[in-house]
């Protein structure tokens, strides 16, 4: 059978071919014409090579990714998944054969690759299982425990509750389930939309998947076969959220350095060695950085070394052996795929063939990571609610921060049982808080989307897709509560502070785009935060420890500050500091020039670009509403800018009673080629809050080329897992 591209009026393809295989060639085809950029852009993240081409502000990421040893891992994945699931291994090798095929016509339309006269390269057949790692290798926020260990360290225990909270740089998303007994069709509807760094091109990619086998519509991770994280097969949907899970331990490492190596001091107090080579990070308009790359039995050694690591740390124990002493110390990273040799791509394909809610949790049962909380339902009426990845079972002091890996009672010991959940009166919210992933996890969201998603759907009793994007739109702030309470409680204002002091009281605590009085209110809630932060109490916190770059943002005072602003204002004690001195003098300084614009002129998108426009070409982008803790959740970073770096990176409604009612948008595009018709015309409809049209009727598309299948010289099998050479890998 002749694979057939059509494309409907948003550009978005529908991919049909005569099996699974050919699907995945074609799928891999046209990602690389559409996005190969993109596509490059993250195999060299995978890789640690993209300072080569991206100059000094990619190196921090490329250390890590050497020495976190993301390549090797999906190298040894991948070899796994051969031995394993032979299918979806040859699955796989088909979409790297299709993007081989495609990458060079794509890179010719995309005008990056002239600006940094980066030629596109070779997919190798482990390079998807690398994009997935890059892209989630920070999902479960392993940095945050290096936050708590400063915090309790300076603060005290209670520390970790008061700053938890969704921090700056997790990801979340929103997601709600409606049974059919709550809507005009009798057939459910499953609606949200995944928050995450919005990037251009986005980081999802629309596409419907077409076969014998199956007929999918969802959104794929470019670089990846398939449809794994939404998806409408047109008689089961399915969708996720962060679950907000703890699954990767930081260990404080005590290594030395030997005539033959390096060795690192066990749990039983023995030296043993530790696997070492050294690497090399090219740097475009810069000089080369060597890297050494080590591994202990509990992981790659992310930060630190032989030498040392130059954080506060603990006293250094005095380990028995010969040799240099007790050691110098260095933080291991320990992650289930490098442990495992599983990624959890064996879920792929049986997403795809799903029918059932049944087939969904069958498939998620060989889900890895990131660990979600998972929404599905079906025509028949059935429906799904469960948590799906895997995570260990370790003591608690695990999940709270590093621990001493020269202490015993650290290991992993199987993994978690995954819960499941139900409805509630026809209803199921997931929003990243506290809920059916509460044993799995120590910082969760807030509760205020899932509360406000919860009481939107509770006001209606009957639903349809329509009423959908009410929701996804909705500004409601609930955590403004405490800052408002303690303006109340203000006596003795200047006029000019009593004016502005009333006027947010009276506020309806919407973050609308068009409100004047929700920029007042975040301008002073952001002279609030910029005020505790210098605050004597908390300021130590603000001095930046000698971790690796790519780690900071989680230890960054203010951004702490400015998301856990609602447990600081409403704790019973903040460590003695007068929190009503703090709100008076915000109060005065902005009463003092209040805004007089609307918080859209502030409150601007920011997506991040792996190269930046030119000066002279780069697009103003548009001014939003919403707000961290809004169902439109558009973050800004309180105390430290109002522009959003993350928000809805798409959203979607999928309707189990027509395929063809469901709708779905994202924040720029189908096409990741700058100026061409479908690179940004989404976005109008993004901001707005509207949807489009999920068209499946074959009829109504246009169709690109039918033709048979291009010849193609298969990938090479999987190299032999070894430790990586000297040279930058390929």
């Amino acid at each position: 059978m002749a694979v057939e591209i059509y494309r409907d009026a948003w550009g978005i393809p529908h991919l049909r071919a005569s099996d699974a295989v050919e699907l995945a060639r074609a799928q891999g085809r046209v990602t690389a014409h559409d996005r190969a950029w993109q596509l490059e852009v993250e195999r060299h993240r995978a890789q640690g090579t993209s300072a080569a081409f991206l100059g000094a502000d990619a190196l921090s990421w490329d250390v890590f990714a050497r020495r976190a040893r993301l390549d090797d891992t999906a190298r040894r994945c991948f070899a796994a998944l051969e031995r394993r699931d032979a299918e979806t291994a040859d699955w796989v090798r088909a979409y790297v054969d299709g993007v081989n095929e495609g990458l060079a016509a794509g890179a010719r339309r995309a005008p990056e690759f002239a600006r940094t006269g980066l030629a596109p390269g070779d997919w190798r057949p482990w390079t998807p299982l690398g994009v997935w790692l890059g892209t989630h290798i920070l999902f479960a926020g392993f940095p945050a425990k290096l936050w708590r260990e400063r915090a309790v360290r300076h603060l005290g225990p209670d520390a970790v509750a008061l700053f938890a909270t969704d921090g700056p740089n997790t990801a979340g998303s929103n997601g709600w389930l409606v049974s059919g007994d709550r809507t005009a069709t009798g057939h459910a509807l499953l609606a949200g939309d995944p928050h995450r760094f919005i990037e251009a091109p986005g980081v999802y990619q629309q596409i419907r998947l077409a076969c014998p086998e199956f007929d999918v519509v969802g959104l794929a991770v470019p670089g990846v076969p398939g449809i794994g994280h939404f998806g409408h097969t047109g008689t089961v949907a399915w969708a996720v959220t962060n679950a907000m899970a703890d699954y990767q331990d930081l260990y404080r490492e005590r290594l030395r350095r030997t005539g033959g190596g390096v060795e690192a001091l066990g749990p039983d107090g023995t030296w043993r060695r530790a696997t070492r080579h050294t690497e090399t990070v090219r740097v475009a308009a810069g000089d080369p950085q060597e890297v050494e790359v080590i591994e202990t039995p509990r992981g790659p050694v992310i930060a630190g070394g032989p030498e040392g690591l130059d954080a506060v740390t603990e006293p250094a124990p005095e380990g028995p052996g010969e040799g240099s002493g007790p050691g110098a110390e260095a933080l291991a990273l320990r992650y289930p795929p490098r442990v495992t040799e599983d990624l959890g791509f064996g879920a792929l394909l049986p997403l795809l063939r799903a029918r059932t809610v049944a087939d969904v949790d069958r498939a998620l049962d060989a889900w890895t990571e990131p660990v979600n909380v998972v929404q599905a339902a079906d025509t028949a009426g059935g429906t799904l609610h469960r948590v799906a990845g895997k995570v260990p079972l370790r003591a608690e002091a695990n999940r709270r921060g590093p621990v001493p890996a020269w202490e015993p009672g650290h290991d992993w010991r199987g993994t978690h049982v995954t819960p499941y959940g139900g409805l509630t009166d026809g209803i199921a919210v997931m929003a990243n808080a506290r809920g059916l992933a509460a044993p799995l996890g120590v910082e969760f969201a807030p509760p205020h989307r899932a509360a406000r998603i919860r009481a939107l759907l509770d006001e209606r009793r009957t639903w349809t897709a329509d009423g959908m994007p009410a929701i996804h739109t909705d500004t409601h702030l609930g955590s403004a509560a405490p800052l408002l309470e303690h303006l109340a409680a203000l006596t003795g204002l200047t006029p000019a502070a009593a004016a502005l002091r009333d006027r947010l009281l009276a506020w309806d605590r919407r973050m609308d785009a068009d409100s004047t009085d929700a920029a007042a209110y975040a301008a002073v809630r952001g002279a609030v935060v910029r005020r505790l932060a210098a605050h004597p109490v908390l300021a130590p916190l603000a001095r930046s420890p000698a971790y690796p770059d790519v780690l900071l943002p989680w230890l960054a005072l203010v951004p702490r500050v400015g998301h856990a602003l609602e447990h600081l204002l409403g704790t019973g004690d903040l460590y003695g500091v007068d929190r009503a001195a703090v709100v008076r003098a915000a109060l005065a300084e902005v009463a003092a020039t209040p805004p007089d614009r609307p918080w859209s002129a502030t409150h601007r998108l920011a997506p991040w670009k792996a190269l930046p426009d030119e000066p002279d070409t780069a697009p103003e982008e548009p001014g939003l509403g919403g707000d961290h803790d809004c169902v439109l959740c558009t973050s800004a970073v309180p105390g430290l800018t109002d522009r959003a770096a993350r928000g809805p990176a798409a959203r979607y409604v999928w309707d189990l009673a027509d395929r063809d009612h469901s709708r779905w948008v994202v924040p720029f595009g189908a096409d990741g080629v700058p100026g061409t018709a479908h690179h940004r015309d989404q976005l109008a409809l993004w901001r707005t809050g509207e949807l489009a049209p999920v068209v499946t009727d074959w009829t109504q598309l246009t169709p690109e080329r039918t033709a048979p299948a291009a010849p193609f010289a298969p990938t090479a099998p999987a190299a032999p897992a070894t430790t990586a050479p000297t040279e930058e890998p390929r």
